[in-house]
């Protein structure tokens, strides 16, 4: 890799996969990249998965050679394209770049990894989605974030039915907070399965389209599927299983403590989760984020970020989804207005 204005300063090989690299850029240059006390840097993170650091005009970036390449050859671009242009904005163009570079690499990249299941076989629709699922064929622990539509459920319960068909784990757990209703499960009618399954239905309607209502019912029966309210796994030591969190944004800092420590032999985890929806009454109270921040440097820990660009669902989906963080942005500006 070389350019006038960005080179490869070094290569840190961490294994066969991964490693960190260091890209230098031109003093003057590097002011418009990084952008304003760096909030470029998030953009970069928000649509690869990648992690970025910045030191002086150095920019330090961690994540899969393929996603290292696209940002590098979409800030090179953005070089190029400003030296033809002074008044071209920064931010935008890069943007820009970015999502070319994005879907080329989309196009030309054929190798994606197949969930295999009982009615379909599932690959992921985006970069962010490919990388989701080779997480989850290989991390132990992985948190997945971001909006509605992006298949953080759909996928996560796609891998736990394909690796158990396959013998990899011997049992699947759903688990999720039970705090939309303002309930607690003791007080509402019928057995536990029955108390649980409204607030369980988005992961078994994502079992039913991947098994059929027989099959489902079968490994329900033979407890190769497992209903796991949060508050029922205290205690526990989950081996040889496939244990997934869903709307994780509802549980606190100490029962995603809880709920990870019971992390046993041979088993995977994912946590799941939208941070910007906690029904929880103090939005501080959520403990997805912390736990995600706590925990980054911890090695077989994956983070991945989603955001609108990787919605699958109608677009009408992303048109809200996009409107309201607009309009959030705009209240965060006009709060900052007000504290001044």
């Amino acid at each position: 890799m070389s350019n006038k204005k960005i080179k490869l300063v070094s290569s840190l090989q961490e294994n066969t996969t991964q490693n960190t690299e260091v890209f230098e850029i031109d003093n003057f240059q590097a002011i418009d990249i990084f952008g304003i006390n760096n909030k470029n840097l998030q953009l970069f993170e928000d649509r690869l998965p990648i992690q970025v650091y910045q030191k002086g005009n150095q920019l330090i970036v961690k994540g899969d050679k393929r996603y290292r390449k696209i940002l590098f050859d979409a800030i090179s671009k953005t070089i190029n394209d400003q030296k033809k242009d002074l008044n071209k904005d920064t931010k935008n163009q890069m943007i820009e770049n970015l999502d070319t570079q994005i879907l080329q690499s989309e196009s030309t990249n054929q190798k994606f990894s197949v969930l295999e299941t009982e009615k379909q076989n599932v690959i992921g629709k985006s970069i962010m989605q490919n990388h989701y699922i080779e997480a989850l064929n290989k991390n132990k622990i992985i948190f997945a974030t971001g909006p509605a539509g992006t298949g953080k459920t759909f996928l996560a319960v796609a891998a736990a039915v394909s690796q158990l068909m396959k013998n990899k784990f011997n049992k699947i757990i759903l688990s999720r907070p039970a705090i939309e209703a303002g309930e607690r499960l003791g007080f509402l009618p019928g057995d536990l399965k029955e108390k649980v399954d409204p607030y369980l239905r988005p992961l078994f309607d994502s079992l039913y389209d991947l098994l059929s209502s027989e099959t489902v019912d079968r490994m329900i029966f033979n407890n190769e599927i497992e209903i796991a309210p949060l508050a029922f796994m205290r205690g526990r030591t989950l081996n040889n299983a496939f244990v997934i969190l869903d709307e994780a944004q509802n549980a606190t800092h100490t029962q995603i403590k809880m709920f990870l420590t019971r992390f046993g032999k041979n088993s995977r985890m994912v946590v799941t989760g939208d941070p910007s929806q906690t029904d929880l009454v103090k939005r501080e109270d959520s403990g997805l984020v912390e736990s995600i921040k706590i925990l980054k440097n911890i090695n077989d820990i994956e983070n991945i970020k989603f955001n609108s660009k990787d919605i699958v669902r109608d677009e009408m989906v992303t048109k809200i989804i996009n409107s309201y963080e607009e309009n959030d942005r705009n209240k965060n500006v006009i709060d900052e207005s007000y504290q001044e």
